[in-house]
C-alpha cells in the first residue's frame, strides 16, 4: 500500500533536511518499542526527533493498517458515510488521513492527542492536504474526560497497548458513549494485541454493539493459542523510509488486528480469510473464519466454479 500522494509529499517536506544518522537511530528505537509492545510510561513523552522518526517509519505502517480496516467496514456497510469523526490517540492525524481517503464526505473531526509536538506536526501535515474541519484536544486519555458530542466514526488506533489494563475498560466505556455509529479499534498483530481486541470486542458486544468486521459472527473467537487472529498489509517504503531503517527491501509487512463495532445491527456476514492463501495449480486453500463461528482450512478447486474464482482472487483479510 502506498500513501496518498498529498500525504506522501507532506511527510517528505516535514522530513526534509533531517540528519539521517539521527533519524535512523531514533527510528530503530521506535520500531523496537512497537515490536516489543513496551509500555514504559513514555508514550506521551515525545521529542521532536521522536515525531520525525514516527513520520518516517511508523506513519506509513499505521496508515496501511487503519486504511485496510476501514476498507473492510466500507465493504460490509457500503451505506455508511460518516460525516463526523473522533480520533483518540491521534498522533499527527494518521487515522484521520485514512478515514478521509475512505470516506471523502467526512466534514468535521476532533483529534485527541497528549503530545503537543505530535499535534504541531499534525497541523503541519493538514495544512498541505485537503482535510475536513479539525479541532485538537490535548489530554491523557487514560485519566482525562473527553468532552464532545457523539460522532459517526470513532477510532482508537495503536492506543490500548499503551495503557495499563485498569484504564482500558473505562476508556472503551467512554468511547462507546461517544460513538453515534461505529467504533474502530486497531492494535498490533501480536498474540497480546489479539487478546486486547478480544476483550474490547466482548465488552462492546455486552454493551449492545454489533460486530461489523473482521468477524463474520458475534460468537466467541474459535481460535486457540498458540494460534491467534491477525492480518497483514504490505507497505511500500519510500527512499527515506529505507534509509531510516537501513533496509534494502522496498516494502515491509505491517501485522495488525482490529475490530469494528456499530450501534446498528450488522447485515449477514461473509467468511473472512484469516491467513495467507496457499495457492497451487488449479486449487487454493484458505484459512477461514466462518459465519457459524467456526474456523479452519477449506480447499477450493476448479470444479467449484465461480467460488474457486473468488477464492483464487482473495487475500489475507478478504471476505469470501
Amino acid at each position: 500500500m502506498e500513501l496518498p500522494p498529498l500525504l506522501r509529499r507532506a511527510v517528505d517536506r516535514a522530513l526534509s533536511g533531517v540528519p539521517l544518522d539521527e533519524l535512523a537511530e531514533t527510528a530503530a528505537t521506535l520500531s523496537q518499542r512497537y515490536r516489543q509492545e513496551r509500555s514504559d510510561g513514555k508514550a506521551h513523552v515525545v521529542s521532536n526527533r521522536d515525531a520525525l522518526a514516527y513520520l518516517a517509519v511508523r506513519l506509513p505502517a499505521t496508515y496501511a493498517a487503519v486504511r485496510a480496516s476501514f476498507a473492510a467496514i466500507a465493504e460490509a456497510r457500503p451505506e455508511f458515510t460518516p460525516k463526523t469523526a473522533l480520533d483518540v490517540g491521534a498522533g499527527p492525524g494518521t487515522a484521520l488521513c485514512a478515514a478521509v481517503e475512505c470516506w471523502p464526505a467526512l466534514a468535521d473531526a476532533l483529534l485527541v492527542e497528549a503530545s503537543p509536538i505530535f499535534r504541531a506536526f499534525g497541523e503541519q501535515l493538514a495544512a498541505e492536504m485537503q482535510q475536513p474541519h479539525m479541532t485538537w484536544h490535548t489530554c491523557d486519555v487514560a485519566v482525562d474526560e473527553i468532552d464532545d458530542e457523539p460522532r459517526d466514526l470513532v477510532t482508537l488506533a495503536y492506543v490500548l497497548n499503551e495503557l495499563a489494563a485498569a484504564h482500558r475498560q473505562r476508556l472503551l466505556e467512554r468511547l462507546w458513549w461517544l460513538t453515534a455509529d461505529t467504533l474502530v479499534i486497531v492494535e498490533p498483530g501480536t498474540p497480546a494485541g489479539w487478546q486486547r481486541i478480544l476483550a474490547a470486542r466482548h465488552q462492546l458486544i455486552e454493551a449492545g454493539g454489533h460486530v461489523v468486521a473482521p468477524c463474520p459472527h458475534a460468537n466467541a473467537c474459535p481460535l486457540q493459542p498458540p494460534d491467534w487472529c491477525h492480518f497483514a498489509r504490505r507497505v511500500a517504503r519510500s527512499r527515506l523510509h529505507r534509509q531510516a531503517k537501513s533496509a534494502d527491501v522496498p516494502w515491509e509487512d505491517e501485522k495488525f488486528i482490529y475490530v469494528a463495532v456499530s450501534r446498528k445491527p450488522a447485515t449477514a456476514g461473509r467468511a473472512r480469510v484469516i491467513g495467507r492463501p496457499r495457492k497451487a495449480s488449479g486449487r487454493v486453500t484458505l484459512k477461514l473464519c466462518r459465519t457459524d463461528g467456526s474456523a479452519g482450512d477449506q480447499l477450493f478447486s476448479r470444479r467449484d466454479g465461480e467460488m474457486f474464482k473468488h477464492a483464487a482472487r482473495s487475500d489475507w483479510g478478504s471476505s469470501l
